[in-house]
């Protein structure tokens, strides 16, 4: 019996000290919720204390949101596909604009140069040499320039933007450097056409593709205020060297041209930063594009057009000396009139193609450019020859300032527009490879007759319009109104 009341005492006392435990933890539990309440009646608070105006503007502004992605790690930029977040404008946006004027500037801005060296090259180091074999100079430097974006559209894609920028100003400007230094026809293939032909098709993705990171509703605005910078460069670079070419010699015009592309790549260099965030690892080729008719009936045309469109930048000057049209003088100032004519050609039609639709805009002035090639057949005067550089050069400018707009209207996915553009100008290249060349072939074959000439490029300019038409209806049908 002792040893019975002895247990049921422990028990009870065992009980008694469990729940005293559990009493205790209770009021601690309870304390801290009150804290915890009174540290959220705090913070609420605070909060209230803030205009709802002030609240809403900090969540909202454009320029806020731009200036906390700018400042924040790669990890956390706003995604591509966020249109709602794509400031459309702004000091950062426009300086974007300014170091994609440059990169066009020193990669189409040099291949528009060109025509100027295969002049010089017909009597001057290159004497010996064919105006065929001249030409694939320059087309092996255009191939590259586009064709490399197969490389370069992934690069930028996972986010290495500064890495391409440094490499290709890199190569860009030791291939001219080295070029000054050349004295044979395989010299200047590896200088001319490989070495700056690497380097500017590093350049050239990024000169369009950044500037889908800052403008949505503008963006074929800024990009042919971008694009504006290869006719500019294809102005001032051949007059750079036929004026110093004959007073310093062949060697030292070159240098300066390439202390030129030295300081303004270094704005470039200054200015571009990327805003969103590097996608997730991607492949080099997205062939989903190959699945989606516009797209590819786009390509198509791009072929075509680059095969036969820059036919008159290449042989104008040619053509004009040659059939005693212009005196050497006036005939070597018709590439930079063109050029000239161009730079209004790469701007005006992109303001006008963010109301319509930059494929309403590209494929009426294929239509022309076309027609205006085949023109050349029936001038007689250097007055006829102006004026149809000077149109041909605002039509044309659209081919290079509003692909990038299409192409950007074509891809839903905005993190692969790097790898689509490669993939796209890759194709297109192909078409520059071979385009002069034959151009070069057919003036050999009819004894120096220009007529053909200007039927290849003509008639090929006109066919890629029918495949933008193609593309356009593949998009929206019939449709007249549509924006495209």
């Amino acid at each position: 019996m002792a040893t019975t009341l002895y247990s049921m005492e422990c028990e009870r006392k065992c009980d008694s000290k469990a729940s005293s435990d559990q009493d205790s933890t209770c009021a601690l539990d309870e304390a801290d919720t009150v804290r915890r309440e009174s540290k959220g009646s705090s913070t609420e608070s605070q909060e209230s204390s803030i205009p709802a105006e002030q609240q809403h503007h900090s969540s909202h502004d454009p320029a806020v949101t731009e200036k906390q992605s700018l400042h924040l790690d790669p990890s956390s930029r706003p995604s591509v596909n966020h249109a709602s977040l794509i400031p459309d404008g702004g000091l950062i946006a426009w300086l974007q604009v300014l170091g994609s004027f440059f990169l066009f500037f020193n990669t189409w801005g040099v291949f528009n140069t060109f025509g100027s060296y295969q002049t010089y090259y017909e009597t001057g180091i290159l004497a010996s040499s064919s105006p065929s074999d001249i030409a694939w100079v320059g087309s092996i430097q255009a191939t590259l320039l586009m064709g490399i974006g197969l490389f370069a559209g992934p690069i930028y894609d996972a986010g290495h933007v500064q890495a391409l920028l440094y490499v290709g100003s890199f190569l860009t400007v030791l291939g001219q450097m080295m070029l000054s230094l050349c004295q044979s026809y395989w010299q200047v293939v590896l200088a001319q056409g490989v070495c700056i032909g690497l380097g500017a098709g590093i350049l050239f993705i990024p000169s369009l593709a950044i500037l889908s990171q800052y403008f949505h509703r503008r963006y074929a605005t800024a990009v042919g205020i971008g694009a504006a910078g290869s006719s500019i460069g294809g102005v001032i670079y051949p007059i750079v060297f036929y004026k110093l070419q004959p007073t310093i010699g062949f060697a030292w015009a070159t240098r300066v041209i390439g202390f030129i592309m030295l300081g303004t790549l270094g704005i470039c260099l200054a200015t571009i930063r990327a805003r969103d965030k590097p996608g997730a690892r991607r492949k080099m080729l997205d062939l989903t594009a190959f699945r989606e008719a516009p797209y590819v009936l786009f390509v198509i045309a791009l072929f075509f057009a680059f095969t036969g469109l820059y036919t008159p930048f290449f042989y104008v000057q040619s053509y004009a000396i040659d059939t005693h049209l212009a005196n050497p003088d006036l005939g070597f100032y018709l590439l930079p009139i063109m050029n000239a004519a161009s730079s209004f050609g790469r701007v005006i039609p992109n303001i006008v193609a963010d109301r319509v639709g930059p494929l309403n805009i590209i494929t009426p002035c294929g239509l022309i450019s076309g027609v205006l090639c085949l023109c050349y057949i029936a001038t007689r005067s250097v007055t006829g020859v102006i004026v149809i550089c000077v149109l041909y050069g605002f039509t044309s400018g659209t081919f290079v300032s509003l692909p990038g707009s299409v192409l950007v209207r074509l891809t839903k996915d905005r993190a692969v527009i790097g790898t689509r553009m490669g993939m796209c100008f890759t194709i297109a290249s192909v078409g520059l490879l071979v385009g002069q060349p034959i151009n070069g072939v057919i003036i050999s074959r009819t004894g120096g007759s220009f007529t053909y000439v200007w039927v290849f490029g003509g008639v090929l300019t006109i066919v890629a319009t029918g495949f933008m038409v193609a593309a356009r209806v593949a998009v929206r049908g019939w449709t007249l109104k549509a924006i495209i």
